[in-house]
């Protein structure tokens, strides 16, 4: 015979040998399938022959266009011969066999599996039925079952789920037929109807019968028949039947002598089967008891403490935690309510939403609910969804309906009710004739006010203004040309000098023990003595102790005194100035090449004094009387960079571990209440190894702390006000600590299912005596951090009627540096309502009246009776003539909103950057100022920060859902922004860019959510023809100039789809009802970022503020792309935005931070869903998130190019 050509999968040589036996095969089945058995007989051999050893037989049999299995599959179907049944069968093995998926893909697209099944249904008849062709037959379909999403329906339709349970039934003891059989039962069971249904016939008694204590046979058998318990067993109906056998105490026997003898660990496999079993059956309540009743809980504690020492046993140690964590009973929150401890009442009862469900709520409101998790009655009926996993993931949550997408111009209210907002825009208003233009020189050696610098910049040769006013009358060019005192520091490097305190110079930097116990808080109490309870000061007597020239102490530091600060006598100079202290690479600053060196540059945007004076006047509804040392002092970045957590390997498992011990050993849990707020009369500690705990100041948030152990305590967080829920912000003081101790804090009512914990991040903490000692900063501290499921159990009533929820845990160890100190922790850096009118103040007394328009007003009052500050910031008109008021009139508007989360503190420093650079005397800082007209609201819920509130304002309402419709009595900050807005669009000067600034717990990096109807679409695999319009892509705009210059932002983060539970928050509602293209919301990190030059650092105020001020410089770029018109920039603002441009990061990686695929080492059974601070945030993927070209590549200009044509406009 001549020798075959060669064959492709592509085609089939019709002189090949199998195509030769195939035809002759094909042939005999067209005209007679029974006609001649020895011709077919002899035929399949030849076949099975050259399949069993020739591969290229195998390739051309299942090649693309073959009718090779349709040969096969034919003769199988029909022949009666058993002979031919076993070799096509064999044939059939082999192919699947060696060729993987892709072949048994052929087969079953081919028919194959009804075909097989048919088969097994016909053999089955025979008595008894024939061995070889069972074991053949059951391997087959092994093979094919798991690769066919219908094979559990195709089994049931063709009556096939007996045969198989019968023929293990009769052939017990016969190895050879019972592996496979066990093998499709447990392919069976992968179908829960499937499995309620072997039940029923006896498959959970059976295979018990199958397992059995430690024996070196049949391994492979008993491995295969505990996995097919386990599949079983997923049925709850199952389980439940296991349980009333006594099952559970039989599996946890056999584990107990399958892990005694099997010291070489040859057999884990067989071991977690069984724990597979045990994980199956403590699903239900039921199981979780009989595994209690049989003392499971110590069983597998004991057992996995054996096996942590070698780490290929990790799988049976995580498995049998997870098992453990389950079974864990079920308890409320050590609290009377879930409410929070504080009560305000509204001006205006709702009538339906969660704070009148809050209202209404019975008095026993926290039930423990043992409910099984997502526990639904069993379906009888087949309910398939296989089908559905063929389509991909679909969002229903995003918006679909093109009508509703397509932004519309509803003002809402009638511009008569809109005038009543005229009153924050006198610049449209203002003619300016008392202002009289003066000489743009300065004086030698005269200051035009204090400098202000910009956040992380280096220092800038000041722009000489083109032109100065001055209102008639009056002298405040000499008022601003006096520097003021506070601003002569020392210069000496970029550290500050301290006079000669004595021969001991560390008692001036550092306290001794007695005087840190004297050390526990500022107070606003009004007292008649400077001492008081816990050696407090009041407000009143403060002023008298204390003493903050920023330059030097005092000469007599040492001397001691009755008082607190008397007696350290020690000056908060350097401890009053948060300003920005530089890195130390050249690279750092966002005016490459220049660097700060002198601490005396620095705007002292810190005042202790204003700062209590502020507080005095801020309304708590707890009527907080104390200062937390951290917002007294201020906070400066420090000079070191820390990099995100690496997580330590078993540390999850191994704080479980100490958990279960706390129910397995009772007696050594103290289980001690040593801070209360529910309790006014809880008594402070007397012991000195006892921890103290404080949080009776702004923002603070600790409800309760109990002792577990020596050193380990459990914190429990408050409810935001009004509420029942939303425990994830905290801040609270410690105190009484020893040096070299590990102390273990577990906050024990987190909610979220997941966080950045798990991922690096590290809880803050603030020590006194380092602030003391010139070192007054937050730090990232703690280790052995994790974040996982507690057995505390959540009321259906707080998590909107789903039952079987559980709050999670905090975790963290912390060594304190210091002997009673007094120490603060934050889940992130703190800024608080009195912070900003610090801030606000500060800015207004320090800035340039003759370059800066700037107005600061109360917008409205809050619920709570806190104002709520509004800001204006732009550039002077250059003259009282008529040209240049209207320029400055018809300036573009930029209007910025913050903080409508209080927990979101991140998104304040990001905004104080922004005002900062805004206030600036940089040159850029003016060019944007003459561009744009600045609209500011910085703290859209002043009541919710102040009360120490995650989420929601005092209305129990989270505050960015109510933009559509909000309340003025309930939202009134909401309602009265939207009004400016509103007023703005009446007036047609809608602004050209709207930004809320937030924070973001689940991601990593700084990013944008935009507006887009196509994007939305296209997300939704729509036609984005049916959008029938064309859209604008400016949105983009702002987000790709601030991924080129911002190394925290990453572009491939953001998101331009419109989802329908955003619809009325801020972003959506500005977008959709005020027409504003540009509408935007940028996240920012909580935890660090994973691209760009800080890729693995933790992100601190220095970054946020930095973002704050790149995102006035992207304004920058973007006013050439949105103006018809070039204009010519001064050479020194082109350097200077060069040099912003050449120091951008280049975005290392796509970045989108899905949790899904970044689990800790040890996997938890928890939702790891794409929650966010703002519930579900889209993760676009790859080839949608960055689909539109750049702006400056799309018009074809380098960076240089760009901005000498862009910048900023300059009138002529």
């Amino acid at each position: 015979m001549n020798k075959a050509k060669a064959v492709t999968e592509k085609c089939l040589p019709n002189n090949s040998r199998i195509a030769s036996l195939l035809s002759q095969l094909e042939k005999i089945n067209t005209e007679s399938p029974t006609a001649d058995p020895d011709t077919t007989r002899y035929i399949t051999s030849k076949i099975l022959h050259l399949a069993q050893t020739q591969e290229k037989t195998r390739k051309e049999m299942t090649a693309k266009g073959s009718t090779g299995m349709e040969v096969i599959l034919f003769t199988l179907e029909n022949t009666r011969d058993l002979q031919t049944t076993l070799n096509v069968l064999n044939i059939l093995n082999e192919l699947v066999s060696a060729g993987g998926g892709r072949r048994i893909s052929v087969l079953i697209s081919r028919g194959g599996t009804p075909i097989l099944l048919q088969l097994l249904l016909r053999a089955s008849k025979d008595s008894p039925p024939n061995e070889e062709l069972m074991v053949i037959m059951h391997s087959l379909l092994a093979k094919v079952g798991p690769k066919d999403k219908k094979f559990g329906v195709k089994a049931r339709i063709n009556g096939a789920l007996t045969i198989s349970l019968n023929l293990v039934k009769q052939n017990l003891q016969n190895p050879k037929l019972l592996l496979p059989c066990l093998q499709v039962l447990r392919v069976y069971c992968i179908n829960s109807v499937n499995a309620v249904s072997l039940g029923k016939s006896g498959a959970v008694e059976l295979l018990f019968k199958i397992t059995g204590p430690f024996s070196k046979k049949n391994t492979g058998l008993m491995k295969v028949a505990l996995d097919t318990l386990s599949a079983l067993l997923k049925s709850k109906t199952n389980s439940r039947k296991a349980v009333d056998r006594g099952f559970v105490e039989g599996l946890l026997t056999i584990y107990m002598d399958w892990h005694r003898h099997d010291t070489r660990h040859r057999h884990m496999l067989i071991r977690k089967g069984i724990l597979q079993c045990l994980k199956s059956i403590t699903n239900i309540k039921l199981g979780r008891k009989a595994f209690i009743d049989a003392n499971g809980m110590k069983i597998l504690y004991n057992t996995s403490q054996d096996c942590q020492a070698v780490r290929t046993l990790d799988p049976l140690v995580n498995t049998s935690s997870l098992i453990m964590r389950k079974c864990f009973p079920k308890n409320r929150l050590p609290l009377p309510t879930i409410k929070s401890s504080f009560h305000f009442s509204l001006p205006v009862i709702p009538t339906s939403g969660p704070v009148a469900q809050i209202i209404n709520m019975p008095p026993e409101d926290d039930v423990v609910d043992e409910s099984d998790d997502n526990d639904d009655t069993e379906a009888e009926v087949d309910a398939e969804i296989e089908d559905d996993l063929d389509q991909g993931f679909k969002n229903d949550d995003i918006e679909t309906d093109v009508n509703k997408l397509k932004p519309r111009q509803e003002l809402g209210r009638s511009l008569e009710d809109l005038k009543m907002y005229e009153r924050f825009f006198p610049e449209l208003s203002d003619d300016f004739q008392e202002f009289d233009l003066v000489s743009n020189e300065p004086k030698p050696g005269a200051h035009l006010g204090g400098p202000i610098i910009v956040p992380t910049a280096g220092e800038e040769q000041p722009d000489r203004p083109r032109s100065i006013m001055t209102r008639k009358g009056s002298n405040i060019v000499d008022e601003c040309n006096k520097r003021p005192v506070f601003l002569d520091m020392p210069k000496n490097g970029s550290s500050v000098q301290y006079t000669e305190c004595g021969p001991d110079r560390s008692s001036c930097y550092y306290l001794n023990d007695d005087v840190v116990r004297d050390l526990d808080r500022l107070s606003l109490q009004k007292t008649s003595s400077n001492s008081c309870k816990n050696g407090c000061i009041s407000a009143k007597d403060k002023s008298s102790l204390l003493s903050h020239s920023c330059s030097r102490y005092t000469q007599n530091s040492s001397s001691c005194g009755n008082s607190l600060f008397e007696k350290r006598s020690v000056h908060l100079g350097p401890l009053c100035c948060s300003g920005t202290v530089p890195e130390d690479d050249e690279d750092s600053s966002p005016l490459n090449g220049q660097t700060l060196t002198e601490t005396g540059t620095f705007l002292p945007l810190h005042d202790p004094d204003l700062y209590v004076e502020i507080v005095k006047n801020t309304k708590s509804v707890p009527e907080y009387s104390d200062v937390a040392y951290p917002d007294y002092f201020g906070h400066v970045p420090p000079l070191f960079k820390e990099p995100i957590l690496e997580r330590p390997y078993g540390v999850q498992r191994t704080k479980i571990s100490q958990d279960i011990e706390r129910m397995i050993h009772p007696n050594d849990i103290i289980d001690r209440v040593v801070y209360d707020l529910d309790n006014p009369n809880c008594p402070d500690p007397d012991e000195s190894d006892v921890l103290k705990f404080n949080s009776k100041f702004e923002s603070g948030n600790l409800r309760k702390v109990i002792q577990i152990r020596k050193n380990e305590y459990d914190l429990i967080l408050n409810s935001d006000i009004n509420s029942n829920h939303y425990h994830q912000w905290f801040y609270f003081e410690v105190s009484g600590m020893k040096t070299g101790v590990a102390y273990r804090f577990n906050i024990i009512n987190c909610e979220k299912s997941n966080s950045q914990f798990n991922y690096g991040m590290q809880p803050l903490m603030y020590s006194v005596q380092d602030a003391l000692a010139s070192r007054p900063w937050w730090m990232r501290v703690g280790t052995d951090i994790c974040y996982y499921k507690n057995h505390f159990s959540r009321s259906s009533v707080a998590t909107g009627g789903q039952k079987g929820k559980s709050y999670y845990t905090l975790t963290f160890t912390i060594i304190f540096p210091h002997k009673d100190d007094v120490c603060y922790f934050a889940y992130h850096y703190p800024y608080t309502y009195s912070t900003l009118k610090m801030h606000i103040e500060k800015l207004e007394s320090l800035h340039n009246p003759q370059q800066i328009y700037y107005r600061h007003d109360v917008l409205c009052e809050t619920i709570g009776g806190n104002g709520c500050p509004v800001v204006t910031i732009t550039a002077m008109p250059e003259s009282n003539y008529y040209e240049h008021v209207y320029q400055f009139r018809n300036r573009p508007y930029i209007f910025l909103t913050s903080r409508v989360h209080p927990g979101e503190t991140n998104a304040s420093w990001v905004m104080k950057g922004t005002l900062e650079f805004l206030m600036s005397n940089s040159p850029s800082a003016q060019c944007l100022r003459e561009s744009y007209i600045f609209k500011i609201v910085p703290m859209l819920n002043p009541d919710g920060v102040i009360n120490g509130n995650h989420r929601c304002s005092l209305s129990g309402e989270d505050l960015n859902r109510q933009w559509q419709n909000p309340n003025v009595d309930l939202h009134p900050t909401i309602y009265h922004t939207k009004g400016l807005l509103q007023y703005l669009a009446a007036i047609r000067h809608v602004p050209l860019v709207y930004c809320d600034y937030h924070g973001h717990s689940r991601k990593k990096n700084v990013f944008m959510y935009g507006c887009s109807i196509k994007e939305t679409v296209w997300h939704t695999n729509g036609s984005a023809a049916s959008c029938d319009m064309n859209e604008d892509n400016g949105y983009r705009t702002l987000p790709k100039v601030l991924s080129q210059i911002a190394p925290a932002f990453s572009m491939s983060s953001c998101s331009f789809v419109v989802e329908k539970s955003k619809e009325s928050t801020a972003r959506v509602v500005v977008w959709r009802e005020l027409g504003v293209q540009r509408s935007y919301t940028m996240e920012s990190t909580l935890c660090g970022c994973d691209q760009g030059k800080y890729k693995s650092l933790q992100i601190g105020t220095k970054e946020l503020e930095e973002m704050g001020a790149k995102f006035c410089v992207g304004l920058l770029r973007l006013k050439r792309m949105t103006s018809p018109v070039e204009f010519s920039l001064p050479p020194s603002l082109l350097d200077i935005e060069n040099d912003l441009i050449e120091s951008s990061c280049k975005v290392a990686s796509p970045t989108t931070y899905v949790l899904e695929d970044d689990e800790p080492r040890f996997l938890e059974e928890v939702d790891y869903s794409a929650e966010s601070n703002d519930d579900v945030d889209p993760d676009l993927p790859d080839h949608l998130v960055d689909f539109e070209p750049s702006v400056v590549e799309e018009e074809g200009y380098s960076n240089s190019e760009l901005m000498r044509t862009s910048l900023c406009g300059q009138s002529t």
